[in-house]
């Protein structure tokens, strides 16, 4: 009797087959208990004869194959596809029939070479061949002896090497122990089988009748699944007993793992059991009870309730009026309205965070490194919520800060609040409030009324999952006020840490705690907030950024994100600094950074046509090309100066909405008699100061040798362009002066001096507000001298370094010595 084993992997099914078989005298297979007829590949009696008579050359065809390890007494089927391995089978198949099995290190690789194969392998013996319709060749083989390779003889069109014939080594060893490792062999894989229920007596039985350590540690590695390296490991120990020493460590390993896969099958099997026996059984006793009429939907539904109020965090007071609630819906007809009513209000009282918080991240170096990460400048801003961490890395049990954000559009007002959500580790929610007028916006509707809801305040808590989330209210200088309320007095209760720890819903009509949650609003004008509401907050004024500071964020953040949204690549576009910085000066004229992103928008979208339509770039950006893709420069600061070149012209300085702004002042002086006329859609603030600067004007005629009476033959014509803008202040008093005594003298002013700063009747120049947008707006215009009021000196503290190096700010007390410094000499 031949005993041989067939391992059979197929690649058409990717199915592994362990088949132990015993060659019989009819020529049959025994297939672990089964009988099946050979197959055409299956070997005869003669075969085993011929390999036991065949003599091995030293000279053999060489074949790799992947993921298996052969070894000896080995029987196996191989689907052979590679055009060299099918040369190797033919060559082998016109000699002695022999071949030499190596295994590949990498199954990946395709041709594989000398050094991606392991040199040590297995002589085979050719005994079926069989052409699939595919073009690849089924082949058995047997495996026969083991060799080394000692030399490539051949590589093309396969390879040829020169073996060297391994001799099994028995060992020195003590018969007793040898006998009684291979014991131990056969109980592990005899438990391993039967754990996996692949329990065969009659291997068993072939088990049992191998008496050769090394024969019995090949056909036992062979059934494992063992990784390729490790089989080779196995197959390279040429001392049988070390050999089936090494077999039983990894026996012992795979007991163990199937020890701990057969105990979690059988406790997932247990635990199913048991669950679907108790699902079962509810549902048996649900049936029960709706039968006898003691259950219905209506009670599944308020037990569910109730279960969902129970479990939730909540105060006392809100867990008492919601299981009175509860008990009236219990006694009410589920299709009533009042029902509806109830049962909506339970649902908000439960998907409300009452207790749910998130853990803050008090590591301030990795707040201030998010916040740099996101957002360039803005270091008071930072500043503050690094405070806010260290207080509250110190103080658990601090009130989240109020701050309102002032500043004009596109700072990065709204996205500083998700950048410092991200910094703290919390939620992050934004509302709006710009246009909203009524008071139940914010406190809710009550329930009596139709289609009530909680206000905006507690929805947005429940949107964000926490009671601590960053919570940001944009434009709240925009709110309005009508017959249903106002909402800006219904915020302060809102944005009071003294009372929002008890902020009533008039939907919940129960106390919320709102002092763990940071308030963060946003405006563009203080002058419009209410006085009490913007007393209770922290204003922060975030001014505008520099020509340098527009630059680097183009570069850092907004050229990168257009590049993303509009499909290009880096590699498509080369821009230069000097050509953002055209883009800034000649095409935007802005605080924020939206027109600058808007026109490098535009030139991404040009160029992704190009792409599109088959270019591959890179296209290079420069102040030549510039106008092919933006068109004509919008704006040209240059010209805006060469302007001021006749006398009646100043320039000043004003604060708007959206930053800073250059106003020109002009003056004309008519026959008439003594009258002044105001145009460019002036305010009364603004019409005073130019009366004003007109008696100052007239109070020091002396000085510009005219008679007293000069004024009552002309008539002065003040317009500050464009005339379609309202314009209103007093802040450009001390312009309109200059430009009335330049007007008078005959004198140009200096195209380079700007100026700001309210004038009295005496002369005395008197502080302004927003001296930083100011500045700003200045330096887009290229001014190089700014005149301020001598009140206004402390500002300048607040003034960036870059933007006070590239500004001269003169400070005066009176218009005498502005009338010294601003004419052209």
């Amino acid at each position: 009797m031949q005993i041989a084993f067939l391992f059979s992997k197929c690649s058409d099914c990717a199915l592994e087959c362990e088949v132990i078989f015993e060659r019989t005298l009819s020529n049959k297979i025994i297939l672990r208990g089964g009988i099946v007829d050979p197959d055409p590949l299956t070997p005869e009696l003669g075969d085993f004869a011929e390999i036991e008579e065949t003599k091995i050359p030293e000279v053999l065809p060489m074949m790799a194959v992947r993921d298996v390890v052969v070894f000896n007494y080995m029987i196996i089927p191989l689907f052979v596809g590679r055009s060299a391995s099918v040369e190797a089978i033919e060559e082998a198949l016109a000699k002695e029939k022999l071949i030499m099995l190596v295994t590949q290190k990498e199954s990946a690789i395709d041709d594989p070479g000398p050094d991606d194969v392991y040199q040590v392998g297995m002589v085979c013996m050719i005994m079926r061949t069989l052409k699939l319709p595919d073009g690849r060749l089924k082949v058995l083989v047997q495996a026969m002896q083991k060799a080394r390779i000692k030399e490539i003889v051949q590589s093309e069109p396969f390879f040829v090497t020169r073996i060297e014939i391994i001799e099994e080594e028995m060992g020195e060893g003590d018969p007793v122990e040898i006998e009684a490792l291979m014991r131990t062999v056969r109980e592990h894989t005899e438990k391993i089988l039967s754990l996996k229920g692949i329990m065969s007596s009659e291997l068993m039985v072939i088990l049992n009748d191998i008496d050769d350590p090394g024969r019995l540690a090949d056909l036992v590695v062979s059934n494992l699944r063992l990784k390729t390296e490790e089989s080779q490991s196995v197959l390279e120990t040429i001392n049988a007993v070390e050999r089936l020493k090494l077999v039983a460590d990894f026996l012992h390993k795979e007991l163990q793992v199937s020890t701990m896969q057969a105990k979690i099958q059988s406790e997932a099997k247990e635990e199913m059991g048991r669950t679907q026996r108790e699902y079962f059984l509810r549902e048996q006793l649900q049936a029960l009870k709706k039968e006898l009429g003691d259950i219905d939907d209506k009670t599944q539904e308020i037990d569910e309730l109730r279960e969902k109020l129970t479990k939730m965090r909540m105060p006392a007071t809100v867990r008492e009026e919601s299981l009175k609630q509860l008990k009236r819906l219990d006694m009410m007809h589920p299709d009533s309205s009042e029902a509806s009513i109830i049962r909506t209000y339970l649902e908000w009282i439960i998907d409300i965070p009452w207790s749910k918080s998130t853990q803050d991240k008090l590591d301030l170096k990795e707040a201030r490194k998010v916040l740099d990460t996101d957002h360039y400048g803005l270091d008071k801003v930072k500043e503050r919520i690094l405070e806010y961490l260290a207080v509250r890395k110190l103080n658990k049990s601090t009130k989240g800060p109020i701050l309102c954000f002032v500043g004009p559009p596109g700072v990065g007002k709204t996205s500083l609040g998700q950048s410092i959500a991200r910094a703290m580790g919390r939620k992050f929610y934004r509302m709006s409030l710009g246009g909203m007028r009524d008071e139940a916006e914010i406190r809710g509707h009550r329930r009596t009324y139709i289609g009530a809801m909680p206000g905006r305040i507690i929805q947005g808590l429940k949107t964000a999952g926490s009671n601590n989330p960053v919570f940001m209210m944009d434009e709240i200088d925009k709110v309005g006020s009508d017959y249903r309320g106002d909402p800006s007095s219904a915020l302060l209760e809102v944005l009071d840490p003294e009372q929002n720890f008890e902020f009533s819903d008039h939907y919940l009509n129960q106390p919320y705690n709102l002092s763990k949650v940071m308030f963060i609003t946003t405006a563009n004008m203080q002058d419009t907030i209410p006085s009490p509401l913007l007393d209770r907050m922290e204003v922060i004024h975030l001014s505008g950024y520099m020509l340098e500071e527009k630059i680097t964020i183009a570069r850092r953040y907004l050229l990168p994100r257009q590049i993303k949204e509009n499909g290009i690549k880096e590699k498509h576009l080369k821009i230069t600094d000097e050509t953002l910085s055209l883009i800034v000066t000649h095409y935007t004229r802005e605080a924020g950074l939206r027109n600058l992103e808007r026109e490098i928008g535009t030139i991404c979208r040009k160029i992704a046509r190009k792409i599109a339509e088959g270019g591959r770039g890179p296209y290079s950006i420069s102040r030549r090309t510039l106008s092919k893709y933006l068109g004509p420069p919008k704006l040209l600061p240059e010209a805006d100066l060469d302007n001021i070149d006749q006398p009646g012209l100043a320039t000043g300085l004003a604060w708007t909405e959206v930053g800073g702004e250059i106003l020109y002042v002009e003056v004309s002086l008519l026959k008439g008699k003594g009258g002044i006329i105001m145009t460019g859609q002036l305010g009364d603030v603004m019409k005073e100061s130019g009366q004003a600067a007109l008696t100052v004007c007239r109070s020091r005629l002396h000085k510009l040798d005219l008679d007293e009476n000069y004024f009552d033959d002309i008539d002065v014509h003040i317009h500050v362009p464009a005339g379609a803008i309202p314009k209103d202040g007093p802040s450009a008093g001390v312009t309109i002066v200059t430009a009335l005594f330049s007007a008078l003298s005959g004198r140009k002013v200096r195209p380079d001096i700007a100026m700001t700063g309210e004038v009295t009747l005496r002369g005395r120049v008197l502080p302004i507000g927003g001296l930083k947008e100011k500045a700003l707006a200045a330096l887009r215009a290229n001014i190089k001298t700014v005149i301020i009021p001598e009140h206004n000196r402390k500002d300048l503290v607040e003034i960036p370094k870059k933007l006070r190096d590239q500004l001269k700010f003169v400070p005066v007390k009176n218009v005498d010595q502005i009338l010294a410094k601003v004419f052209v000499q």
